[in-house]
């Protein structure tokens, strides 16, 4: 029986799945692993179930046992760990693709409705318990009739942008390439960033991160937007410049910003704690009980998968 180490607490019923398959060896207390720690609790098992806390990194990856030959995220991202230098060492790494989709276009649609509507303003006068109601009273914008501009078309891009499409919003998006008909549903397709932010009222963040993406909103993009656009990030955290951001939603040309995912989590800059105009979230994408309950499973079967074939379809590397 292989033995396989899962760095971070899963729902009881994935444990018990993959304790029927697997010998596994828990994190019981849950806690966030150093790098000495993770190389060691590894050191005699043939895998890693491993969740995006866990920097995986060409320093970590070199220094695991020659034993390990699979890392199986829990996440669809990978930005945790380098997988160019798990390949160097023969070691495949996989991801959890689909089954978080809807959850994360829910989030994605959570957070820009928000910020949009001043969810947060209106939660500290609910707090106050001193507001009183008047025909200006916390006046946000509406989603209706308005262009929404997202950023990766991909499963979650295009969920989000079904969502959309139920509040009578016009899609328009920029991806790498532009999708079939079928997959587009009229959506339009721009061939520039800076295209798409030029007619964007509302801009969700929906692309994976990578060195490309990286700070890709920032001081010359954010020029781009239509005066008080509202931006919304359910992606990665590093997409956005914050220094960039905050002068924008101080001087209004951003009117509001909502965050499911920010640098450094769980750090924040420190003025999106104190602008009224950002609506955030600690992260909660695929918290759902059946997301990652689906999500668990399927890295317990990429595990699977690989020591029976020799492959996995959810291969990244």
């Amino acid at each position: 029986m292989k033995k396989i180490l899962i760095t971070r607490k899963l729902i009881k019923s994935s444990e018990e799945y993959a304790s029927s398959i697997f010998d596994i060896k828990l994190n019981e207390e849950d806690k966030l692993l150093t790098k000495d720690e993770l190389i060691d609790k590894s050191s005699d098992c043939d895998g890693i179930l491993s969740s995006l806390t866990e920097k995986l990194d060409a320093d970590v990856i070199s220094k695991l046992s020659d034993k390990v030959k699979i890392i199986s995220n829990f996440a669809v991202g990978f930005g945790n760990i380098d997988p160019n230098a798990a390949k160097k060492r023969n070691i495949i790494v996989t991801n959890t693709p689909d089954v978080l989709t809807d959850a994360t276009a829910e989030i994605a649609m959570l957070v820009l409705l928000g910020a949009a509507r001043r969810a947060k303003e209106g939660i500290e006068w609910v707090n106050k318990k001193n507001w009183k109601w008047s025909s200006t009273f916390l006046m946000g914008k509406q989603l209706t009739g308005s262009r929404l501009g997202i950023l990766g078309m991909g499963r979650i891009g295009r969920a989000v942008a079904d969502r959309a499409r139920s509040f009578g919003m016009k899609i328009h998006y920029y991806n790498r390439s532009r999708l079939n008909k079928n997959l587009e549903k009229n959506a339009v397709y721009h061939k520039s960033l800076e295209s798409l932010l030029s007619v964007s009222d509302f801009f969700s963040i929906n692309c994976p991160s990578t060195k490309e993406t990286k700070h890709i909103i920032n001081n010359k993009t954010i020029k781009c937007f239509p005066n008080g656009a509202v931006v919304s990030n359910s992606a990665r955290g590093d997409m956005i410049d914050d220094d960039a951001m905050v002068d924008a939603l101080k001087n209004g040309k951003i009117f509001a910003l909502g965050l499911d995912v920010y640098n450094g989590e769980p750090d924040i800059h420190p003025d999106y704690l104190t602008l009224p105009n950002v609506f955030v979230l600690p992260h909660l994408g695929s918290a759902t009980k059946k997301t990652r309950t689906a999500m668990a499973d399927l890295a317990i079967n990429n595990i699977d998968e690989f020591f029976k074939t020799g492959k996995c379809k959810n291969k990244i590397n």
